[in-house]
């Protein structure tokens, strides 16, 4: 009875930590949600605008991420960066059907800026709690 006691405690007592982890998704979700209202704060997108530029970006973002996936499956860092500009090319002329090409120059600074303000947080955060910053190879 009391080894079946101390179980239950113990199993209450480790159930908390388990139900506090994040949803990756979910984060990832509320990443993406933060990014969009930055970006269309720090470039000023009118309605009309912002109705026709966050399609087009979608489709930038879903090409930037397989180009990424690519990189982690080859580890080409030279096909990376010649991917992502490729990517940028295309797309500078996308969003002229969208904003005016200042605020393309704008962006493309803004989601750098963005990057490094969340890598930061994210150093930050790894600090606070002790871990080093870089994560140890594996």
């Amino acid at each position: 009875m009391k080894q079946l006691l101390s179980v239950l405690v113990i199993l209450c007592w480790l159930t908390p930590p388990l139900q506090s982890q994040p949803d990756p998704q979910k984060q990832a979700g509320k990443l993406e949600a933060f990014k969009i209202g930055w970006l269309t704060n720090r470039l000023a997108l009118t309605p009309e605008e912002a109705q026709k530029f966050w399609p087009i970006y979608q489709q930038y973002s879903r090409e930037v991420r397989q180009a990424y996936q690519v990189y982690h499956i080859d580890k080409n860092q030279l096909g990376l960066e010649e991917a992502l500009l490729n990517i940028k090319k295309k797309y500078s002329v996308e969003f002229v059907k969208a904003i005016p090409p200042p605020k393309i120059n704008d962006f493309f600074r803004a989601e750098v800026e963005f990057n490094e303000m969340i890598r930061k947080i994210w150093i930050q955060r790894q600090q606070s709690r002790g871990r080093p910053y870089p994560p140890p190879p594996n």
